[in-house]
């Protein structure tokens, strides 16, 4: 987790199509985003990963992990995170078994509650776009020291915001990896986008 504590953002690549998963990853981290995301949703994505997995200065997991079956498959091919949509305890036990980060899927206080039960190294909140940083705020009321990372209507607009409501780090989406870029190898675009949205991070874009 440390270039993501670093960052405090993580790019979720979701595309039906990455014709180079190691130049993708070179691309976010000039940008400034080292924390990088693939998706079961994705085809091969296991492929992908083999293919990128030990890029330098780049950790490298997967999402949208739903059972234990996977999570294994997606440790054997080299991820150093895994990530799920919601509460998955077969994902979770795999994870903390195997000493791998798991960022556990939640939305409620209840879930929150058992994420950190469970083991999550951090807790997304999905969908955070819904009900805003306010939102944030408020679950760490009760559960002042968990680690929150929201995902779903996070953008350069407001991703500040949610680290100011007390996000440990943000998720950033097709702003900055859009499928159709990504299928296309569009790398300096990405970068660019990669770039934007990190500095969109800065305490002093709240002030202007």
């Amino acid at each position: 987790m440390t270039h993501l504590m670093q960052d405090r953002v993580l790019a979720v690549v979701r595309a039906e199509r990455i014709p180079d998963a190691a130049a993708l990853c070179r691309a976010l981290a000039a940008g400034g985003i080292r924390t990088v995301e693939l998706t079961f949703t994705t085809p091969g994505v296991l492929d992908h990963l083999r293919a990128a997995a030990g890029e330098p200065g780049v950790d490298l997991g997967v999402g949208t992990v739903l059972t234990g079956d996977q999570a294994k498959a997606a440790i054997d091919a080299g991820a150093t995170f895994l990530v799920t949509p919601g509460l998955r305890r077969a994902v979770a036990d795999v994870a903390v078994a195997a000493g791998v980060p798991v960022y556990l899927g939640a939305f409620t206080p209840t879930e929150v509650a058992e994420a950190m039960d469970l083991g999550a190294s951090a807790v997304k909140i999905f969908p955070a776009g819904r009900l805003g940083p306010a939102y944030l705020r408020d679950l760490l009321g009760p559960y002042p020291h968990a680690r929150l990372l929201p995902s779903g209507g996070v953008s350069t607009d407001n991703a500040a915001e949610f680290l100011a409501a007390g996000a440990s780090a943000v998720c950033a989406g097709t702003s900055v990896v859009p499928p159709a870029a990504v299928a296309a190898g569009e790398w300096d675009l990405i970068t660019d986008r990669a770039r934007a949205f990190a500095a969109a991070l800065t305490p002093s874009r709240l002030e202007s």
